[in-house]
């Protein structure tokens, strides 16, 4: 399959992603759009990693190159999934003490 696939569903994502940040109040679905977001940079990163590697591999068909890109979006996994856990504890600890998880009440927090 070419890589313009993979582009085209990974901006897509992306774009969705964005919307959902910039246009919703809640602090779910924002978190939500953010790990979208994420989402599709690991899988624009995994195609154009195996791009690579086929080209690299039509010269030479013991290289491993185009690896490191699959080992940086594990990594991004991993951290990904510590993010999730803090963010929803933090969401989880906001309603808790003020029974609303919009965040324009968060800027009235300030004042």
């Amino acid at each position: 399959m070419p890589v313009n696939y993979y582009i085209y569903l990974s901006v897509a994502l992306f774009v969705i992603g964005l919307i959902g940040v910039l246009t919703r109040r809640n602090a779910i679905i924002i978190f939500m759009c953010i790990e979208l977001m994420l989402n599709a940079v690991n899988l624009l990163l995994v195609a154009f990693s195996k791009m690579h590697h086929l080209k690299a591999a039509a010269g030479n068909a013991a290289t491993t190159a185009g690896s490191e890109a699959q080992l940086f979006v594990f990594f991004s996994m991993v951290v990904a999934a510590a993010e999730v856990s803090v963010g929803l504890a933090l969401i989880v600890m906001l309603y808790r003490n003020i029974h609303s998880v919009d965040v324009n009440f968060l800027n009235r927090l300030k004042y």
